[in-house]
């Protein structure tokens, strides 16, 4: 007896050239691709050797976000060699195949999943991929986004087209509603943590229920970002008002009548009533605390008011060697306080926590307040147009005056790629999405939680529950 379709199901279906075989494989057309100065070289020297032009290039959106630098006054010198002659390539690339840039002295600039959605380049009922694994970001608007290889994108490049496996789907139903001092990073985190850093590993999550219809289009962003640190390879949320709204006038939205035809569209993207999962999920976002991780992956994360774990209370033994390992790198002790942890350093930024909102957020925290002698507070806005805003608002004056430092757009010390790198044995609260050993610096210290809680941490100096910093105030 036939079942309806998942969301996913729908835009695998609807974008499915044809079928290659009985085991899933598929030739997937692909509506838009966003690129970037880092994972794209080798794509392009693929291109030139075999004398392919680009397919569509229309479809296509270059960004500088990965080695650029991220001073406080835009440069468009980038000192390390590596790094200049990656912007100069990629430069040479777009220019030659006829593909948008958005350079580092462009006013559009800014790290590549902010840059799209807040230009209204990607939109619900979308197939979207691009080299870099947090396409899955997209998914807040009703698209389907994931990450592809180099060879990947080559072939992109010239056909339009992907040869791709149909995934088993997982729906994540979300009740409960957020309370003082929680964030939708707290949501994904504690999911992470609940299934494992592959226990979503062949799946696209579908997020739906009450606890997401309450967030913002932002916020649902930062879940879609991070379940590729579940191994999601895609995330969905179906898009509803908040989307439309939210991409009502954006530049590359459509307008008028074809807004209007495209609305009627959108406002069918969603599961089917009797569609069937593989897997379904449960959370209660009223039952959440902070979350902060205290391991060297994202699942090894606990509420901010709970201790270091002991791997000796661990049955599991590879599970004990992780969580040994992970404590020895980290140079934490079991049944230590979180909130004695003492941080060298507090940074707000990346893909996954520098929107706008994420920006009032951490200055109404900060507001008033001093950040700790001792710790080097950074913030990296996700894009120009972001900083752009946030300083029309006032917020970069609140950070300034707290004693953080205001930099330009980039994907910077989420990654370490430019000039942005912590020290061996520096530690980070960090807003970005990857704790892994190096992550921020070769011998540096990560621990990921919400811009709120990171911005708690700069002023207290240490872990702190941002809860306990408001009762302060």
């Amino acid at each position: 007896m036939a079942t309806g379709k998942t969301l996913y199901d729908k835009h695998i279906d609807s974008h499915t050239v044809c079928t290659l075989d009985d085991d899933g494989h598929v030739l997937l057309y692909i509506d838009r691709q966003v690129i970037n100065e880092y994972t794209s070289p080798q794509a392009f020297s693929g291109l030139r050797e075999k004398q392919r032009k680009v397919w569509r290039p229309s479809t296509s959106l270059g960004v500088v976000d990965h080695v650029n630098p991220t001073a406080p006054n835009r440069i468009a010198i980038i000192n390390d060699e590596g790094g200049a002659r990656q912007v100069s390539y990629f430069g040479e690339n777009c220019r030659d195949f006829g593909i948008e840039l958005f350079d580092v002295m462009d006013r559009r600039q800014g790290i590549e999943h902010v840059v799209a959605p807040e230009l209204g380049f990607i939109l619900p009922g979308m197939v979207v991929a691009a080299g870099d694994s947090h396409t899955t970001t997209y998914g807040a608007l009703g698209a389907f986004g994931f990450g592809i290889g180099t060879s990947e994108i080559e072939h992109l490049l010239a056909t339009q087209t992907l040869v791709y496996k149909r995934l088993k789907t997982m729906r994540v139903t979300v009740e409960g509603t957020l309370t003082e001092g929680l964030a939708s990073k707290d949501i994904i985190m504690a999911l992470i943590r609940r299934i494992g850093a592959s226990g979503a590993t062949g799946y696209a999550i579908e997020f739906a229920g009450p606890g997401i219809a309450a967030l913002s289009v932002e916020a649902r962003m930062t879940i879609c970002n991070m379940a590729v640190e579940a191994g999601a390879r895609g995330a969905f949320m179906a898009p509803d008002e908040k989307v439309f709204e939210y991409l009502k006038g954006r530049d590359r939205a459509p307008t008028g009548e074809l807004f209007e035809q495209a609305l009627a569209k959108w406002q069918t993207l969603c599961s089917d009533e009797d569609a069937v999962f593989d897997i379904d999920i449960t959370l209660d976002s009223s039952e959440l605390s902070p979350m902060v991780t205290w391991g060297t992956s994202p699942d090894q994360a606990a509420f901010i008011d709970q201790r270091v774990p002991d791997p000796a209370l661990e049955d599991d033994p590879n599970q004990r060697r992780d969580m040994q390992r992970a404590l020895e790198y980290m140079g934490l002790t079991p049944g230590e306080l979180l909130t004695d942890i003492r941080i060298s350093h507090a940074f707000i930024g990346s893909c996954t926590n520098a929107r706008i909102e994420d920006l009032r957020a951490a200055a109404a925290v900060v507001k008033d307040r001093k950040v700790a002698e001792h710790v080097r507070a950074i913030i990296v806005p996700g894009s120009t147009a972001v900083r752009d805003q946030a300083e029309a608002e006032g917020l970069a004056g609140i950070f300034l005056e707290a004693g953080f430092e205001w930099r330009q757009s980039g994907c910077s010390m989420c990654l370490a790629m430019n000039d942005d790198v912590l020290e061996p044995g520096d530690r980070c609260a960090s807003s970005t999405n990857r704790n892994f050993e190096g992550r921020q610096g070769v011998g540096a210290r990560t621990h990921l939680m919400s811009p709120v809680m990171v911005a708690a941490a700069a002023i207290k100096g240490t872990l702190t529950d941002i809860r306990q910093l408001s009762q302060e105030a």
